[in-house]
C-alpha cells in the first residue's frame, strides 16, 4: 500500500528524530511500538540509563496555519501515548531503571521546503 504523503513526513521526521537521538547518547530500542490501538514513536534508553518513550511530531515550516510542530501533540493523543507506556512499562520491568524510572519526552521536527533544512527541538518529561 502507497505511504500518504502525510506518512513520509512523519518517516521522514522520525528518521531525522533518530539521528538526533543517536547523537545525543541515546541507544533506540524500537520504533513504532504499537500497543492495542495506541502507538510509541520511538522506545531509547537515555545515556543515564532512563527509559525513554518518545513521541515526534513533524510539521513543514510554512505551513498554511503557522502551526509548530508541538502544537499537533493534543491532550488526547498524549493521554493515549501514556497508557501505551503504561502498559509497555509494566509487560518490561527489566528495561526500567529502579532509580531513574522512565519518562515521556516530546522531539520536535521542522521541515523547511525552501532549502531541504530541518530543525529539532527536544522536550524532556512533558505532561499536560
Amino acid at each position: 500500500m502507497e505511504r500518504t504523503k502525510n506518512q513520509k513526513i512523519g518517516d521522514f521526521g522520525e528518521n531525522i528524530a533518530c539521528e538526533y537521538l543517536n547523537k545525543n547518547r541515546y541507544r533506540i530500542l524500537h520504533r513504532n511500538y504499537y500497543e492495542k490501538f495506541d502507538e510509541i514513536d520511538i522506545i531509547s534508553r537515555s545515556f543515564d540509563g532512563t527509559l525513554v518513550f518518545v513521541e515526534v511530531k513533524t510539521l513543514k515550516a510554512l505551513n498554511s496555519l503557522n502551526l509548530k510542530p508541538e502544537d499537533n501533540l493534543t491532550k488526547d493523543k498524549f493521554k493515549k501515548l501514556s497508557r501505551a507506556c503504561r502498559i509497555f512499562a509494566g509487560l518490561h520491568p527489566g528495561l526500567i531503571d529502579k532509580d531513574r524510572g522512565w519518562r515521556i519526552d516530546l522531539v520536535a521536527v521542522t521541515i523547511d521546503d525552501l532549502n531541504a533544512n530541518t530543525s529539532v527541538s527536544h522536550y524532556e518529561n512533558i505532561s499536560f
